[in-house]
C-alpha cells in the first residue's frame, strides 16, 4: 500500500445508497518512486538463486490516498479479495502473507488494528509513531524506520545545541503529529527549553484556521518554529505563509517533510531555505536508478499508476485524439509519444537524493524474503513449532510467517545491517539536512550531520555548525530565547505565571556568588570567604587584627614605649633622689614597686598589638590582670600608710606599729597572689585563645583572642574593679589631710582617673567593632597607667628636679605641724 496520491475528493454520505469511490488526486512522484522500488527489489529478489531459490514473490499495489479510511479498505481487499462483504466465516485463507505500507502512522495504525486478529505482519516504511513499538497493542507491526522517540531525542539535542530556549511548535492533528511532538516536548522541557506557544491543523480545516496559526506565528517573539507535520500539511502552511509574506520563520522539520519537494523551486528558495531537520538516512540502492528511467507506459498492459505518472509527469495524454469525447475535453491537451525522455524530469521520481525512505521500502522487502526465506529453508527437528516442527511449503499461514520476522538479521549489498528489536524498531540512525541555495540559485538539501543510535554515549550525534545556513541565506544562528541569559553575579528570578525560560536577572544576595551565565540559583560562599565586587567569584575575607605596621597600632605601641620610658624615667629619679624627703616620705620601696607594676602595664599592653597567638592571648588577659592588681594592691597599701601616719598623730594611737614594712610586703603579695591564683585557674580551666570572628563584618574576619572561661574573665575583672574601689574610697576619705604635700591627694586623683577610664572604656569597648574594640582596650591601659604614674609621681619629681628647695621636711609637714612642734 502506497499513498501513490496526497489527497483525495471526500464524498458527502447521504447513507441512503451505496456511497460511491473515492476519487484521489495530486499525483506523489516520490510515492510512485516507492512503488517501483518495491517493484525492483522483488524483482531482484526473484532473479537471486540464494535467496528463495525455487520460489518467487508475487505482489498487489493499492494507492490509499494518504486516508486510513481508504488504507483500511485496501487491507480488507487484500486480505479478503476485491468483494465488498468479508468471508463471515473467516475459514478462507488470506490472499497475502505480508503487508508492506503505511505511508503514515494513521494509516498504520488503522491497518495492523484490522489484520491483527489475522496474525498478519505489516511492515512499514514511513511509519514513525512512538505508538507502533507497544506490542502489546501492535503484536504484527514491524518497521525499517526508526521510531519518532529516537527523532525527538535528535531535534531536542538540535534545539538544545543552538542554545534555543524558546521556540513554537507547529503539528499536524492526527497520530502521527500529536505523538511525535508529545515525544519531543518531553524531551526538550527536561533540557530547559520552554514552548511559545503550540499549534497544530488537518489538511481538512477550513483556510481561517490555518490564518489563525499563520497570525500566531506572526505575533510570536520567537521565530524558531519545529513542525512535526506531514507534507500536505505543511505545503497548506507554507503557502499561506507566503501568502502573508512571512519569511523569516528558521524551521526545524520533521522527516516526513523535510526532504520533500513542497512548493516552486522559486518560492521554495523563499520559504524553505535555511531550514533543517531529521531525515531518513539516505543509501544509494545498485541499478535502482536505471530501473527507474526505463519505466515505460506501455511495458504493462493496464498499468494504470504508470499511465498517470507519464501524463502527470510529461503533461500530456496518452488517450487516443479520436477517444476523447470533445464535450468534455475544454482544454486539448499535448499527445504523448511514450518514447519521452525520464532523464529529463527534475522532480521527487528520478531524485534519489532527496530522502532515504526509497531504501526503507528496499530493505522492507528484503526483510520479509528473508523471513520466506528462513522459513522455507526450516528443517524439521529444529522448527520453532510444536514439536521443533517446519511448515508445509504448499500450505503455510501468516502467523507462521510472523514467527520468523522476529528472527530477521541479514546484510544489505551496501553492508548494512537490518534486524528488528523486541519491539519492532530497526537501529535508528538519521541524517541532518539543511536547505540550501547552489550556484544557480535553485534550492536543494544538504547533509550536515547524522544521529546514530548504535554509536557509543557523546558520539550518537554529530554536527558540522560552519556549513549550515540559515533562514534568509544567513550564516549566523538565530536567537530563540524569552529573556538573555543572566551575567555572573546574578540569578534568575521567574517571571509571575511565565514560563521558566522567561525570567528577570536578580543579583546574588549578601555572600553569595554565581560564577555561570544562565544560573538559578546563587552558591553561598565558605565561611572565610566573601564574595567580591560582581559577585561572581569568592575571595579569601579581608584578615583585621590590630598590627604595628598601621598607624593605629605604631602610635599606641609608641605611647606604651614612652610610658614605660617614663616610668623608668621616674625610678630612675626616685632611685637618685632616694635620701630625700619627699621620696622618703613616699615610702621608696613601695614607689619602686609600685613604678615596677606600671611599667609593665605599659609593656603588657604591647601584647595587644600584633596577629592574635596562643601566647599572646594567655598574657593580655592574665599578666594585664597581675599587673594592675600590683598596682592598686601597692597604692591601697600606700592610701592606708597615710591614713595610719594620720592616725598616729593621735595620743595612745598605736595602730601604725602593727602595719609595719612586713605587713605592708606582706598584704601586697597577697592581694597579688589571690589574683594570680584566679589566673592559674583560668589557664587550668580554660585559656584564652585566639579566634576568627565574623559576627561584626560579612566581609573581614577579625583575629581576636576569646577569654576562654567567662567566670574567670569576670571574676578577674571584679576583683581589679573591687580593689580600686576601695582604694578610691580610702584615699577620697583621706584628702583633707593637712600636709602640705598630702600623698592621698594624689592617690584620690589618680584612682579617680583610674575609675572613670575603665568606665568610659565599658560603652567605647561595646560599640567599637573589630580590631578597634582592641585598640580601644589599648587606650584604656595606657590611659589608666598614665593617670598613676602622672597623679602620683609627677608632682614629686617636679619638686625634686624643679622645686629642691621644697623638698624638706618642714615643708612636707606643713605650717600647722611646724607651730604644733
Amino acid at each position: 500500500m502506497f499513498n501513490v496520491h496526497s489527497d483525495r475528493i471526500e464524498m458527502l454520505h447521504s447513507f441512503k445508497d451505496v456511497p460511491q469511490e473515492t476519487q484521489c488526486r495530486r499525483f506523489d512522484f516520490r510515492a510512485f518512486r516507492l512503488v517501483q522500488t518495491m517493484i525492483f527489489a522483488i524483482e531482484e529478489i526473484n532473479k537471486n538463486p540464494a535467496l528463495l531459490p525455487n520460489i518467487s514473490l508475487g505482489y498487489r499495489i493499492y494507492d490509499d490516498c494518504s486516508s486510513p479510511i481508504i488504507a483500511t479498505t485496501a487491507a480488507l481487499a487484500l486480505i479478503n479479495g476485491k468483494g465488498q462483504v468479508v468471508d463471515e466465516k473467516c475459514k478462507q485463507r488470506p490472499l497475502v502473507s505480508a503487508l508492506i505500507g503505511g505511508g503514515s502512522s494513521s494509516e498504520s495504525i488503522a491497518v495492523t488494528r484490522l489484520i491483527s486478529p489475522f496474525r498478519i505482519p505489516l511492515v512499514s516504511y514511513f511509519s514513525t509513531c512512538a505508538c507502533l513499538s507497544n506490542k502489546d497493542n501492535f503484536p504484527t507491526f514491524y518497521r525499517t524506520i526508526p521510531s519518532d522517540y529516537h527523532q525527538s531525542k535528535f531535534l531536542a539535542h538540535v534545539v538544545k545545541n543552538f542554545g534555543w530556549t524558546w521556540i513554537g511548535t507547529i503539528r499536524v492533528n492526527n497520530d502521527y503529529g500529536n505523538f511525535g511532538m508529545q515525544a519531543f516536548i518531553e524531551t526538550v522541557e527536561k533540557l530547559g527549553v520552554c514552548i511559545a506557544f503550540s499549534e497544530s491543523f488537518y489538511r481538512t480545516d477550513p483556510r481561517e484556521r490555518v490564518m489563525e496559526i499563520v497570525e500566531v506565528i506572526k505575533k510570536a517573539s520567537t521565530k524558531v518554529v519545529v513542525a512535526f507535520s506531514s507534507t500536505q500539511e505543511m505545503r497548506i502552511l507554507l503557502k499561506e505563509l507566503l501568502h502573508q509574506n512571512v519569511t523569516d520563520i528558521q524551521w526545524i522539520g520533521s522527516e516526513a517533510w523535510v526532504t520533500a519537494d513542497l512548493l516552486a523551486p522559486e518560492e521554495n528558495v523563499k520559504i524553505v531555505v535555511g531550514t533543517i531537520g531529521a531525515a531518513i538516512r539516505r543509501s544509494e540502492i545498485p541499478g535502482l536508478r536505471e530501473f527507474l528511467l526505463q519505466v515505460k507506459p506501455f511495458m504493462v498492459s493496464g498499468d494504470a499508476l504508470v499511465k498517470e505518472f507519464w501524463e502527470t509527469a510529461f503533461q500530456c495524454s496518452l488517450i487516443p485524439a479520436e477517444a476523447i469525447n470533445p464535450a468534455n475535453n475544454s482544454v486539448e491537451m499535448r499527445r504523448c509519444t511514450g518514447n519521452e525522455r525520464l532523464e529529463e524530469l527534475q522532480n521527487a521520481y528520478s531524485d534519489l537524493e532527496m530522502d532515504g525512505s526509497t531504501y526503507n521500502v528496499y530493505k522492507a522487502v528484503y526483510a520479509l524474503a528473508h523471513a520466506f526465506h528462513n522459513m522455507f529453508a526450516c528443517k524439521n527437528g529444529e522448527g520453532p513449532f510444536v514439536n521443533s516442527t517446519c511448515i508445509i511449503a504448499s500450505n503455510f499461514e501468516p502467523w507462521q510467517v510472523l514467527r520468523y520476522m522476529q528472527t530477521v538479521n541479514f546484510r544489505t549489498k551496501n553492508g548494512d545491517n537490518v534486524y528488528f528489536d523486541e519491539k519492532g524498531d530497526p537501529v535508528a540512525a538519521y541524517d541532518l539536512v539543511n536547505w540550501q541555495t547552489n550556484s544557480k540559485g535553485v534550492a536543494h538539501i544538504q547533509t550536515i550531520g547524522y544521529y546514530d543510535e548504535s554509536a557509543p554515549p557523546g558520539q550518537q550525534v554529530v554536527l558540522s555548525e560552519r556549513s549550515i545556513v540559515w533562514r534568509g541565506g544567513q550564516r549566523t544562528v538565530p536567537r530563540a530565547v524569552c529573556a538573555e541569559s543572566c551575567p555572573l553575579g546574578t540569578r534568575k528570578l521567574i517571571r509571575k505565571g511565565r514560563p521558566i525560560c522567561c525570567f528577570d536577572c536578580t543579583p546574588c544576595s549578601e555572600g553569595e556568588v554565581s560564577n555561570t551565565t544562565g544560573s538559578t540559583d546563587c552558591v553561598k560562599c565558605p565561611t572565610e570567604y566573601w564574595p567580591n565586587i560582581s559577585r561572581d567569584k569568592c575571595v579569601a575575607k579581608e584578615i583585621e587584627f590590630l598590627s604595628y605596621t598601621e598607624i593605629l597600632g605604631i602610635v599606641l605601641a609608641t605611647l606604651a614605649l614612652v610610658g614605660v620610658c617614663l616610668a623608668i624615667a621616674t625610678l630612675i629619679v626616685f632611685i637618685k633622689y632616694k635620701n630625700t624627703p619627699i621620696v622618703k616620705a613616699n615610702n621608696s620601696e613601695l614607689s619602686f614597686l609600685l613604678l615596677f607594676a606600671i611599667a609593665h602595664c605599659f609593656l603588657c599592653s604591647l601584647t595587644f598589638i600584633g596577629k592574635p597567638s596562643p601566647w599572646s592571648c594567655i598574657l593580655r588577659c592574665t599578666a594585664i590582670g597581675v599587673s594592675f592588681v600590683l598596682s592598686i594592691s601597692c597604692i591601697l597599701v600606700k592610701t592606708m600608710i597615710v591614713l595610719l601616719v594620720f592616725k598616729a598623730r593621735v595620743p595612745n594611737n598605736t595602730m601604725l606599729k602593727y602595719f609595719g614594712v612586713t605587713q605592708q610586703r606582706l598584704s601586697i603579695f597577697v592581694l597579688t597572689f589571690i589574683q594570680g591564683i584566679i589566673s592559674v585557674l583560668w589557664l587550668a580551666m580554660a585559656p584564652p585563645f585566639p579566634m576568627k570572628n565574623t559576627r561584626y563584618y560579612n566581609d573581614i574576619i577579625i583575629l581576636e583572642c576569646n577569654v576562654g572561661s567567662v567566670t574567670a574573665f569576670y571574676s578577674v575583672s571584679v576583683y581589679i574593679g573591687t580593689l580600686s574601689c576601695v582604694c578610691f574610697v580610702l584615699a577620697f576619705l583621706s584628702r583633707k589631710l593637712p600636709d602640705n604635700f598630702n600623698e592621698a591627694k594624689f592617690i584620690t586623683f589618680s584612682m579617680l582617673t583610674f575609675c572613670a577610664v575603665w568606665i568610659a572604656f565599658i560603652p567605647a569597648y561595646v560599640s567599637s567593632p573589630g580590631k578597634y574594640t582592641t585598640a580601644s582596650e589599648v587606650f584604656a591601659i595606657l590611659t589608666s597607667n598614665f593617670g598613676l604614674l602622672l597623679c602620683i609621681f609627677v608632682p614629686k619629681c617636679y619638686v625634686v628636679l624643679l622645686k629642691p628647695e621644697n623638698n624638706t621636711k618642714k615643708f612636707l609637714m606643713g605650717k600647722e605641724f611646724s607651730k604644733g612642734s
